[in-house]
């Protein structure tokens, strides 16, 4: 089993290919594929997209410089490979076809259908990637050989591009799903055909694509599309939204409600830690978890139920929820460059509920450093974008512990308008002038946290600064 020029013959029809690499059925396969020139691998097979601002197809030669194994292209484009040294595209594999983007869809659709296990497919508002290393770190002292997405490869390309490295001996795979608009989750789910559907949470995020949180609810829930009589869905029982709703298929609920299959009971969280009951199935065990934000709990019970399906025993299970995991832009500490104090990097995305978590971890931190919070712009809200802002500055006042804060943005503004007077507070519009204001106050020993969305590249600070 391996994709060849027979497979994708079969697949994508009109495919047609140059170079001799390609005709050698039985001895060419591909075992991965990129869509980036800047990070293609050597042996990688690079598929050139045409996008909003650049065209793949004229970075086919920084690809086959990196090493990459050949490159798939579109057909209306095929003049592009004379202006190439010939001498890159000596055994390389070069496929024609009439869109690339569908062929390769196309492809990891038929790919999946080739396997029979396990495939885990992770949705939410808040905690989809750390829920899937949950899951892997779990697996990994399991000894399991398992698939999992890279990053945040949660698109329909970057699903894709996962799926298209499957192989037979893996055991399980994990695929992360994100999306941002009505419709996307179908058709992620259409390609992944997830086994069991994981839902971590249903927050205010990609309003402005997804409409209301009924709307975002509905979406979520469509991950379970394609279900079979087999596949079993896990739901966050604490949210109405999904608790409350007949699904057709199996479900099991994880939350600190009693109702829940798993829950996490008798909560505390410390200045550096968290203790819990887990109870699973009625059975309880004792947890301590290495980190003080409550929401992790919540990612990891999702995690534990996922590996009970796996049929992973609980003392691994166990194990592998109580050890560190870091997740890069997920309440990851790191040092400061000039050695006096730590800056928490939370600025992979923010929605109002994540931003509220993250400033309560951040106030329980006991510490004698100086706290300075750098808060930047939540964005696709929609329409409630400045009602949500004002929310996070009165949220402030229940959070004393944290006395200095830097807005970053322009939908701050209306953050600025309910800020506590006692809380000591800069607005700047972007990432660089926020630095301005921290390089002139971290001669102190500080603890600063950076929490915003992407859009507002607050990691550039994160860079900057550590």
């Amino acid at each position: 089993m391996a994709i060849n020029a027979e497979f994708i013959k079969k697949i994508v029809p009109e495919c047609f290919f140059l170079h001799a690499p390609c005709t050698k059925v039985g001895e060419w396969s591909v075992g991965a594929w990129s869509i980036d020139s800047r990070t293609v691998r050597k042996g990688e097979m690079f598929v050139a997209l045409r996008g909003s601002t650049v065209d793949g197809h004229d970075f086919i030669a920084q690809a086959l410089e990196r090493g990459a194994a050949g490159c798939m292209i579109a057909k209306s484009q095929q003049a592009v490979l004379s202006k190439i040294d010939q001498k890159l595209l000596e055994e390389k594999a070069v496929l024609v076809v009439e869109d690339p983007k569908a062929a390769l869809i196309a492809l990891a659709t038929a790919w999946r259908k080739e396997f029979t296990i396990p495939v885990i497919g992770i949705t939410g508002s808040i905690g989809k990637t750390s829920t899937k290393e949950s899951i892997c770190s779990i697996l990994q002292l399991n000894k399991k050989n398992y698939l999992a997405s890279e990053g945040t490869q949660n698109t329909v390309l970057g699903v894709s591009l996962t799926l298209l490295t499957l192989l037979p001996e893996h055991s399980a795979a994990i695929i992360e799903l994100g999306i941002s608009r009505r419709g996307e989750m179908a058709h992620l789910v259409e390609i992944v055909q997830p086994t069991i559907g994981v839902i971590t949470a249903v927050g205010h995020s990609h309003m402005e694509g997804l409409g209301s949180i009924n709307d975002i609810a509905a979406e979520k829930r469509e991950i379970f599309k394609y279900f079979k009589e087999d596949s079993i869905g896990i739901i966050n029982g604490d949210q109405p939204l999904l608790a409350s709703v007949a699904y057709k298929h199996p479900v099991i609920k994880f939350g600190s409600k009693t109702t829940n299959q798993v829950q996490a009971r008798k909560i505390h969280v410390g200045a550096d830690a968290i203790s819990f009951n887990l109870k699973l199935y009625g059975a309880k065990y004792t947890v301590t978890l290495p980190t003080n934000h409550k929401g992790a709990v919540f990612h990891l019970l999702a995690a534990v139920a996922t590996a009970y399906l796996l049929g992973v025993p609980t003392e691994t299970i166990i194990k592998g929820i109580e050890k560190p995991i870091n997740v890069p832009g997920r309440f990851e500490r790191r040092p400061l460059k000039n050695g006096k104090g730590i800056l928490i990097n939370d600025a992979y995305n923010a929605s109002p509920e994540s931003m509220k978590a993250a400033l309560t971890a951040f106030a329980q931190i006991n510490t004698q450093a100086h706290k300075i919070a750098v808060l930047g712009d939540m964005l696709e809200l929609g329409v409630n974008s400045a009602f949500w802002h004002r929310q996070i500055g009165r949220f402030l006042r229940k959070v004393p512990a944290v006395r200095e804060v830097i807005l970053v943005g322009n939908q701050v503004q209306a953050t600025l308008k309910t800020v506590p007077l006692s809380v000591k507070v800069d607005v700047v519009p972007t990432w660089k002038e926020a630095v301005d204001k921290l390089k002139s106050r971290i001669d102190q020993e500080s603890c600063i946290l950076v929490k915003g969305s992407r859009g507002i590249a607050l990691n550039n600070l994160v860079d900057e600064l550590t």
